[in-house]
Order: C-alpha cells, then structure tokens, then sequence
C-alpha cells in the first residue's frame, strides 16, 4: 500500500472529524435503539467465550509471576494486592481491549466495507438517511457498552484465577490475599480501569468504521481495510493506555497521602 504526505495528514484530520460527528449523533435525538441492542448482542456472541478462555490463564500468569517475585523480596503477604492491581489497572482493560478490536472492531469494518462496496452507504444518502446516525453511533455505542462489560468478566475471572494460584496452588494466605487489597488498591484503580475500557471500546468501533467506510477495490479492498483497522486500533490503544495511566498517577494519589 502506497503512503504519501497528503494521505498521512488526511487520515487523522478525517477521523478527528468523524469523531465528533459520530459523537453529535450519539448526543442527539432520535438514537438507533434497536440497532444499539442488536450490535451488542452480536458483540458479546463474538467476545463473550474468547474472553472467558483468555482471562483465566491471563490472570493465573500474572499471578504466578508475581507471586514468585513477591517471594523472593519476602513480601508474599503483598501478593494478592499486586496481582489485583496489574489485573485491574493494566491487564484487563488491554485483554478487552485486544479483543474488542480484533473481533467487534474488524466486523464493524468488515460490515461497512461490504456495505459500502455495494454502494448501500452511498444509495442511503441519496434517499436522505444519514449513515453516521443509522448505522455507525448505534456500534460505537454497542461496543463501549460490551467493552466495559468485558473487562469486568476479565477483572473477575484475573482475580478469582489468581486467589485459585496464589492460595491453592502456591500455598499462600487467604487472608493475606484478601485483606492485602485494601493495602495497595482503592477504588479508583476500578474506576480508572472501567474509564478504559470505555474508551477503548469507542476507539476501536471508530476506527473500524472509518476504515470500512473508506474501502475500496472490491473484496480484497475490504480484506485490506480489515486488516489495517486492526493494526491501528491496537497501536493507538496501547499509545493511549500509556497516555491515561500516564495522567492517573499524576493526578492520583496512591493509597495513603
């Protein structure tokens, strides 16, 4: 694929754009109820099994590198406070995140590629229907609303896989994992975790659709869209989680000042 100056300042002015149009849509009457509902059902049918298979064994690693390095500083009893905040805060908004944008982000692009290869989005402005506001804010939406809903069945399964690692499997206190919670996480690090998961989930479905949306070239057009939607979600995903965690520990204080 060619790359020149003009299509690189383009690309990000153009997403900046529809940004805020899909935003406007979203803020305004009347909102897609019924395609809202329908999106995140065909969202959480996609995602609802690979993140279940994804985050027992994620938390169970997490939990058994910890452990082992919480044993060998000789602080074991800090274990489960450390593996809840690397599941919470880092780990299960990116699982949702990676999965969000491989499964519901690459169908979105998928469905407005094949949609506007047949000319649907076009033959839909003509008759006045705008597709932004028919087709588009009801995804975006649908995929915050799963996004958050995945993370936290990846911030249950992370937890419950690492009490099962940390108590059963390596011997730990389960008192110590449970009252060491209080010692280092808080209530915000859940809050900041569901805020990224939000966001990703918005970034993805934008993404996916800005894409579709500019396919061309026939089936293999969509394939290659698919393809780059994809590569981008994840690389702005991991830029803006560093980005967001950067901003909350400066601007939140840990446990205790």
């Amino acid at each position: 694929m060619a790359f020149s100056a003009a299509s690189v300042v383009r690309g990000p002015g153009e997403i900046a754009v529809m940004v805020i149009e899909v935003t406007r849509r979203i803020l305004t009457r009347p909102f897609q109820l019924r395609e809202f509902v329908e999106q995140a059902w065909f969202i959480t049918s996609v995602t609802l099994v690979p993140t279940i298979l994804v985050s027992i064994p994620f938390g169970a690693v997490i939990s058994l590198q910890v452990g082992n390095l919480t044993g060998q500083l000789g602080a074991q009893s800090f274990a489960g406070a450390t593996a809840v905040l690397a599941v919470v805060r880092e780990a299960a908004p990116i699982a949702a995140a990676l999965i969000i944008a491989g499964a519901a982000g690459s169908a979105i692009c998928s469905d407005m590629g094949a949609r506007k290869i047949r000319e649907e989005i076009d033959a839909m402005e003509v008759l006045g229907v705008d597709p932004l506001e028919r087709l588009i804010a009801p995804r975006v939406v649908a995929t915050m609303f799963v996004a958050v809903m995945i993370n936290g069945i990846v911030i249950g399964a992370g937890i419950g896989g690492g009490y099962f690692f940390t108590v059963i499997v390596q011997g730990g206190s389960a008192g110590a994992f449970l009252s060491s919670f209080t010692a280092l996480a808080s209530i915000n690090d859940l809050y900041i975790s569901m805020v990224k998961a939000l966001v990703f989930g918005w970034l993805a479905a934008i993404v996916g659709a800005y894409k579709g949306l500019n396919a061309g070239g026939g089936p293999s057009g969509v394939g290659r869209a698919v393809n780059e939607s994809v590569i981008v979600a994840f690389m702005l995903l991991f830029f803006l989680n560093a980005v967001i965690t950067a901003i909350y520990f400066q601007v939140v204080p840990p446990p205790g000042l």
